[in-house]
């Protein structure tokens, strides 16, 4: 079952966390970047950083209200 949690997509920048199904020993991540069209604009996208590996993909913000993929710190 999919359960979404309230976020505040401003505060998600350094924030950590769990992928609930890692892939290529990628566990742990960091938000680094939050991706807005204008300054002022709403978050739209958020830029995930694999602890382990250093790789970096970015992803709209909501996907990580899915607990079915992401657990907020980490685990």
């Amino acid at each position: 079952m999919t359960t979404s949690r309230r976020l505040n997509p401003s505060k998600l920048l350094l924030s950590k966390w769990t992928a609930t199904v890692p892939q290529n020993k990628e566990k742990h991540f960091l938000v680094v970047a939050l991706g807005r069209p204008a300054p002022d604009a709403p978050v739209e996208t958020v830029t995930l950083e694999a602890v382990y590996t250093g790789r970096q993909n970015t992803l709209p913000w909501q996907a990580l209200r899915d607990e079915s993929q992401w657990l907020q710190g980490w685990k």
